[in-house]
């Protein structure tokens, strides 16, 4: 017997021609593969299976299930298209030397020397303001007391913080002259201890430190002459340090009177060596007057 194809809808068995067909020519159903009846195939290998009904029953449609309540779907997190990249492993940040950890407090300990010498400065001009007012009339005793306070106590708690922020403004050097030779592939050629001393030892830092700095903006013009600046103003507050010392060894009325404005004038001059130091710190860093990155000012030239 000649192989046929059974019709998967109407189950019509119709002889294979010379190339088997795909859909049923009575019902357009879908013909299965051709088979030989007289060869029955094994059921592993069949793609279809024989159903027995009656002549003339319809083909009952498969019982639908009924779905339950499915829950509702839940995310831990927003859907959204494209790869999720995990966020880059932030970089280990080493503890650091004692000498970079001090250098870090330079820009504080600067800011509360100039306010300590701006409190001594204004304290010495309300001293000589009470010296006129004596002249003539009595001050109430609580007022000197004040006044002696407030000059006491700056006289004693500047000159310890000023330390400190030369101290911690020497390590900053140190730490600035390392990244500074390192961005052009070269050591610096002198040690950390020799710019600790060239700057803490008297004498030698009225000269030394300005050397140093200068090493470190050998191309930049704006930097070099703000050092210089710097320079003058540290020299001029060494030199009225050694004057208001000085000034003291006199014993007349005036000459103490005096000695007050020299006083106030000394601690102005150390505020602006304070707030100098402060602004070459930031200008060799590239950042800001408050410490932030430096916006470039960009020119556009129009034909």
């Amino acid at each position: 017997m000649a192989a046929v194809q059974v019709c998967a809808r109407c189950g019509v068995s119709w002889p294979v021609p010379a190339t088997p067909a795909q859909w049923c020519p009575g019902c357009r159903g879908v013909l299965l593969s051709p088979t030989d009846p007289s060869r029955p195939e094994p059921r592993s290998r069949r793609n279809f299976r024989w159903v027995a009904r009656r002549p003339g029953a319809r083909i009952a449609p498969s019982p639908r299930g009924a779905s339950g309540s499915s829950p509702t779907p839940s995310y831990r997190e927003m859907p959204r298209w494209g790869l999720l990249d995990p966020p880059p492993a932030a970089p280990e940040e080493s503890p650091g030397t004692r000498t970079e950890r001090l250098g870090e407090l330079a820009p504080t300990l600067l800011v509360a020397t100039a306010l300590l010498f701006a409190v001594g400065a204004l304290a010495e001009l309300f001293r000589y303001a009470l010296l006129l007012r004596n002249r003539t009339s009595l001050i109430s005793p609580t007022v000197l007391a004040v006044s002696d306070g407030l000059v006491s106590a700056a006289g004693v708690m500047a000159p310890v913080v000023a330390v400190c922020a030369a101290a911690a403004s020497a390590s900053w050097l140190v730490g600035a002259r390392a990244a500074a030779f390192g961005r052009s592939g070269r050591t610096d050629p002198r040690r950390p201890a020799e710019v600790i001393l060239g700057c803490l030892t008297p004498v030698l830092n009225l000269v030394l430190p300005g050397v140093y700095l200068n090493e470190l903006a050998e191309s930049n013009t704006k930097t070099r002459n703000l050092i210089r600046l710097w320079w003058v103003t540290w020299a001029v507050g060494a030199a009225m340090l050694v004057l208001n010392l000085a000034w003291r060894s006199h014993d007349s009325l005036q000459a103490r009177a005096n000695g007050v404005l020299v006083a106030a004038l000394t601690d102005l001059v150390a505020v602006a060596v304070a707030v100098l130091t402060l602004a070459v710190m930031r200008r060799v860093d590239g950042l800001g007057v408050t410490g932030r990155p430096r916006e470039l000012t960009r020119w556009v030239v129009a034909g």
